[in-house]
């Protein structure tokens, strides 16, 4: 992958951190919802302008490829819509999480990833109906290089969990 892409994928993924708006509060701060749904288009945007230069599909590939990915992103799109709630959740309890609630939170975030695998998993054979293996392959580790990234980032923004009463600098 180039820099440029490098650097297309972090512009992306940070646009899409910045629409978690995990540590603004509800203020004039935040962007209205129409200017975080406009980041959110710019960032899926750059993500298919990402993948289409690193794919190199024929005219012929890219006619059946692009109506596949389109309907994966869909599907990809409710998995991190799912996400995105469960970091706006966690965001609101994490510096006094119960023991339910940490259990909830894990237990959402196994099932977040299984999503995304059974997604994953159920759209391989639509991509290798589409596109030869070695395009498949190719397109699934630019999309996991994409994913890695952008959990990457926020990661760095997620604080960790703190137990009911636990001071955090502990």
């Amino acid at each position: 992958m180039t820099l440029r892409n490098r650097i297309v994928i972090f512009s992306a993924s940070m646009l899409l951190v910045s629409a978690l708006c995990m540590r603004a509060p509800a203020s004039a701060q935040t962007p209205p919802n129409s200017q975080k749904q406009l980041d959110i288009a710019a960032a899926r945007a750059q993500r298919k302008a990402t993948v289409g230069s690193n794919m190199s599909l024929t005219p012929e590939e890219a006619a059946k490829f692009w109506p596949v990915y389109d309907a994966y992103e869909a599907k990809m799109d409710r998995v991190e819509d799912r996400h995105v709630k469960e970091l706006k959740d966690f965001a609101a309890k994490y510096e006094n999480l119960s023991d339910e609630d940490a259990a909830k939170k894990l237990d959402e975030v196994l099932a977040i990833q299984q999503a995304r695998l059974d997604v994953q998993k159920n759209f391989v054979p639509k991509f290798r109906a589409a596109i030869p293996s070695v395009k498949v392959t190719r397109f699934f580790q630019i999309d996991n290089k994409i994913q890695a990234l952008i959990q990457c980032d926020i990661a760095q923004l997620v604080p960790l969990a703190h137990p009911a009463g636990e001071s955090q600098g502990q």
